[in-house]
């Protein structure tokens, strides 16, 4: 059984930074081709070969900054391969993910237009692992650079006049395993020299991002940070849960035991213990909090689905996925002081979608109502809000059985996300309201929970797992006494008097 919550309205604890909520599309299996990229003669209904219906479900959850192109293949892409005719373009062999043909018909121009169209920050990652300084360089030129150069010249040539406005760039993606195997000395010296020549044109200031650490490698970040620490603006972290934690046996999206269901949120929730200890190590360097950090790869990552490609990680999402991102992004409000940028991989029918598509069908994943349940947090205030959880215990393993996060808007509204990890018990605990002129004017509530510990949906069944208004509450005397549903993910709308 959980215990108690008091949540003290009046005490605000800093912004909860609306990139928290970004995505991340890698050139891997089905996420850019198929997933958001049709090409402009597709039956499938596009705009300038995009997908239309992605673009709608995208902007509704309000995707702030999309990371692109990789991940592992940013190491291995050429970005000049990716402009001109797409007629003409190189076509390459994907040799990270699925030995596909690449026709390079999806690049700088296409994605671009694609945040154009989501009204949301790109964040291009650069080529470290195989590329130069000199083609670095020349990409933010080309993206940025508004005077006479032969980068404005080429853009201009390929039918951009003007330069766009980039903000995020990483110099380097994982270049402790696929993007290089380096030693943290090695690379902290690349950084260095790779991120002087991203330079910032005219009005336009870009924000350096350092290759961060690998789950618990904390010497990458120690060493990141001794070194490098003037000349970085963020730097990043990976981490992926595995519900057995061998990559060579992962587990199934789909039909798992409950053991399984358990040790997925047990590895979910370490995210705050690694996202906990890096900040310490950055603390050491960077006392007053400059640099950011961004978990730029975050997700559940599960066996691919029976039958389909092995490099094109496509897997079902259930509804424990959607606890997992609750709880996440619970964890990232948490430690808003420090967590800038947030970027869940990934996007569109990879690991942790939101977004799965088959031909011209899509459908939405239970991942997908949590960040649309969720983003009434984005650029927020956090709320102090004090949990006394019980515990949620299997096969003598204890967990905290409630995740919670608080926040109140611009307007004065407060919203509280809550997770009962419990697959089999409702959560049962008071909410204290605290700090309030009087008590609520009005509460209501948006539930996601599951049948059963894998409910997911299908092409057949779309609306299997879909939010529903929440009920099971009652206000008294400034007291909300809550039962939340096994499996759920619960958010909490209060209006407080005028």
């Amino acid at each position: 059984m959980a215990k108690r919550m008091v949540l003290n309205t009046d005490i605000r604890k800093g912004t909860i930074n609306r990139n928290i909520y970004g995505h991340f599309a890698e050139h891997l299996g089905r996420c850019i081709y198929e997933g958001i990229w049709v090409g402009e003669d597709s039956p499938i209904a596009n705009t300038k070969g995009i997908r239309n219906d992605v673009v709608e479900a995208l902007k509704e959850i309000k995707i702030p900054v999309l990371r692109w192109p990789g991940g592992c293949f940013a190491d291995e892409y050429h970005w000049k391969d990716g402009i001109g005719p797409r007629e003409g373009r190189k076509r390459m062999i994907n040799t990270h993910w699925g030995g596909t043909v690449e026709n390079n018909h999806f690049g700088t121009h296409e994605f671009m237009e694609l945040c154009a169209m989501l009204e949301c920050e790109p964040y291009i990652n650069g080529n470290v692992g195989s590329g130069t300084v000199q083609e670095m360089s020349e990409w933010v030129e080309y993206l940025t650079f508004n005077g006479v150069s032969p980068m404005a010249e080429l853009r201009q040539e390929n039918g951009r006049e003007e330069p766009w406005s980039v903000t995020y760039f990483g110099v380097g993606n994982e270049n402790w395993g696929c993007g290089g195997n380096m030693r943290p000395e090695y690379y902290a010296d690349l950084y260095r020299r790779y991120q002087t020549y991203v330079r910032n044109y005219g009005d336009n200031k870009i924000h350096r991002i350092a290759c961060g650490a690998n789950a618990d490698d904390y010497n990458w970040t120690e060493v990141l940070m001794r070194e490098a620490t003037r000349f970085m603006d963020s730097i990043t972290l990976h981490y992926y849960t595995l519900p057995t934690g061998e990559w060579h046996n992962k587990g199934a999206a789909t039909g798992f035991e409950t053991k399984e269901w358990f040790s997925t949120l047990e590895k979910a929730l370490h995210m705050d213990e690694l996202v906990t200890r890096h900040s310490v190590i950055m603390d050491k360097y960077d006392p007053e909090k400059r640099v950011g950090l961004i978990v730029d790869e975050w997700g559940t990552w599960y066996d691919v689905e029976p039958g389909t490609n092995p490099g094109f990680l496509y897997q079902q999402n259930s509804i424990r996925d959607a606890l997992v991102a609750g709880l996440t992004l619970n964890i990232f409000h948490k430690h808003s002081d420090r967590v800038r940028m947030a970027n869940i991989a990934q996007t569109i029918n990879v690991l942790q979608a939101v977004i799965l598509t088959e031909g011209e069908k899509m459908i939405l994943t239970p991942t997908y109502h949590v960040f649309n349940m969720y983003k009434v947090h984005q650029d927020a205030e956090l709320l102090d809000l004090a949990l006394e959880s019980g515990t949620y215990s299997f096969e003598g393993r204890e967990i905290p059985e409630v995740s919670a996060s608080a926040s109140v808007n611009s307007e004065g509204v407060i919203h509280v996300s809550l997770c009962n990890l419990n697959h089999a018990a409702a959560a049962k605990l008071p909410l204290e309201l605290r700090g309030l002129a009087g008590q609520a004017a009005e509460v209501t509530g948006t539930t996601l929970a599951g049948t059963t510990v894998d409910a997911h949906n299908t092409f057949s069944e779309p609306e299997a797992v879909v939010p529903q208004p929440f009920t099971a509450f009652q206000l008294e005397d400034g007291v909300l006494s809550l039962e939340l549903p096994p499996m759920s993910v619960t958010v909490l709308e209060i209006k407080p008097k005028a």
